[in-house]
Parts: C-alpha cells; sequence; structure tokens
C-alpha cells in the first residue's frame, strides 16, 4: 500500500518511525504551556521520538458560553511561537474559520481541521492555499473511506501535503467507538494516518471536567490496538494536571506519566514495522 510521506519539520510522517502530537488541549497559561512543552522535549530526547506540540488558541465547540474556549488567534498564535522558538518543535493548531488559516499559517507547521468541521469547503480550501501541512480530522458522522472526500477538495485547491487522524464514531448517544478497520480505509487513501486516543474516550454529554467526561482506562488498549493496526502517528493530548486542565480535563494524559505510556507503543510499532516488511501484501 503506497502512502505519501508528509513532512512536518524534520519528522517523515508515513515513514516507519513513530510520531507523536501533543500538549494541552487548549493554550493556557504560559507556565503550564511551558511546562508541558520542557517535559515533551525530555520525553522525546530519551525515547527518541519525534513530537509536534499541540494546543489549540480557540475551542468553539464548548459546550457552554460559560467554559473556557482559549486566548484567540493573535494571543495564541504568539505563545506557540514562543514554544517553537525555545524548544524547536514544530506546531500543530486547529482553524475554526477561513481567516484563521492565513493569521496561523506563518507560525504553525501543521494546520488542524476539526472533526465536525472536516467537510466544510471553504475551510478546507482556505487551508490548503497556505501551503502548511493540514491535518484533518475523521469526522464523527462519516465512514473512514468517505475521508477521501475532503482530502480531494485539499487537493484539488493545490495542496497534497494531508495527515488523516481518527478520533472514533459515533455510537449511540454519547459516546465514540474505534473500530480498527478504519485504520485500514483510511491508509488506504494514501496518505499519513494518526490515531487520537484521548479524544476518543471522551464521553459527550458530560462536562469534561467531570471525572465521568472521559474513559482513561481504555488509553492503554485502545493505543496499543491503533499502533498494532499500522497508524503512523499518536495523538495524546497532556497536561501537568489534567484535572486542572481547562478544558477535556477527564481525557487528557498526564505529562508525567506520557514516557512509560509510550514505551510499550514504540515496542510494539517496531514489531508491527517488521511484520509488514515480511508480509509486503499487507502493506
Amino acid at each position: 500500500m503506497n502512502k505519501k510521506i508528509v513532512r512536518v519539520g524534520a519528522i517523515e510522517c508515513g515513514a516507519d518511525e513513530l510520531f507523536l502530537i501533543s500538549g494541552p488541549c487548549v493554550i493556557e497559561e504560559e507556565k503550564i504551556m511551558m511546562q508541558t512543552a520542557e517535559k515533551l522535549k525530555e520525553v522525546s530526547e530519551r525515547l527518541k521520538i519525534k513530537i509536534i506540540y499541540k494546543s489549540s488558541f480557540q475551542k468553539d465547540n464548548r459546550s457552554s458560553l460559560k467554559y473556557y474556549n482559549g486566548p484567540g488567534l493573535d494571543k495564541g498564535v504568539k505563545l506557540l511561537a514562543k514554544i517553537k522558538e525555545q524548544f524547536g518543535f514544530p506546531l500543530l493548531t486547529d482553524i475554526h474559520y477561513p481567516e484563521q488559516a492565513a493569521a496561523a499559517a506563518p507560525v504553525v507547521d501543521v494546520l488542524q481541521i476539526p472533526a465536525y468541521l472536516c467537510m466544510q469547503t471553504s475551510l478546507m480550501v482556505a487551508a490548503a492555499k497556505t501551503g502548511r501541512v493540514i491535518n484533518i480530522k475523521h469526522g464523527q458522522f462519516l465512514a473512514p473511506d468517505n475521508m477521501k472526500h475532503p482530502v480531494t477538495k485539499c487537493v484539488e485547491a493545490g495542496n497534497d501535503q494531508i495527515i488523516l487522524t481518527e478520533r472514533g464514531y459515533t455510537f449511540g448517544y454519547n459516546d465514540l467507538i474505534v473500530d480498527p478497520r478504519s485504520f485500514y480505509h483510511m491508509n488506504k487513501i494514501g496518505y499519513p494516518v494518526v490515531f487520537d486516543v484521548t479524544h476518543a474516550i471522551r464521553k459527550y454529554g458530560i462536562p469534561s471536567a467531570d471525572a465521568k467526561g472521559g474513559a482513561r482506562e481504555f488509553l492503554p488498549v485502545l493505543s496499543r490496538a491503533g499502533v498494532a493496526a499500522g497508524v503512523d502517528g499518536v495523538f495524546i493530548e497532556t497536561h501537568p494536571d489534567p484535572e486542572k486542565a481547562l478544558c477535556d480535563a477527564a481525557s487528557q494524559l498526564c505529562v508525567y506519566d506520557l514516557e512509560e505510556f509510550l514505551k510499550p507503543l514504540l515496542e510494539l510499532h517496531a514489531i508491527e514495522v517488521k511484520y509488514r516488511e515480511q508480509t509486503p501484501v499487507l502493506k
């Protein structure tokens, strides 16, 4: 199965090296952002895993006006730029509106299209025209093989630097399910595939600050299933103190637990790569 290699900084996404997208769900105070980045740098150096730092300057799908939705584009991008300068990470952030694409692109390396918005043509075209890598999250309402449609929009707008991210499919009310067949279907589209583990365990309809708003006990089994199924990267939102996080408090992983969490995934990925090399029909 031929797959395009997409370069993000020094990372060759889609090559036989597992990479990580990680950081706080939403941009919070500078101390928390820097604390997370410092620990991610340590993990990257010790485990030899390449990391894209992720955080959102805006979360426009919060379920209440009372909930924190980020510092906004200007302040958020400035803080991300500071992290990039100090720690050297390539950056990823969400955009929600077409006009945000050109404003964020000079600083970030990857523009992320939120799952709810993956079929928004004007947003996709604006992102594509920046020339930045586009991470398209799989809409909870869309069959995985139908992710070829937003991909085609992006390519026809002149940009084939694309990553696809799985984050679960709507299953009944307020729950998501991750079907391993989705990794197969999305791989066949021909671009690097990432598994967003921490969003897959969210319990929708329950505030993310409520301990019942996420099911962290499933993080190990889901992440291992995704890596064994052949994903190119994992997406794990991290925070120094998840219970106090201003968004997705019930699903983020403590950044101080990340290193041990990743070790079996890297071991499993090495086995999966060796297996694919020995069974080329399954590539």
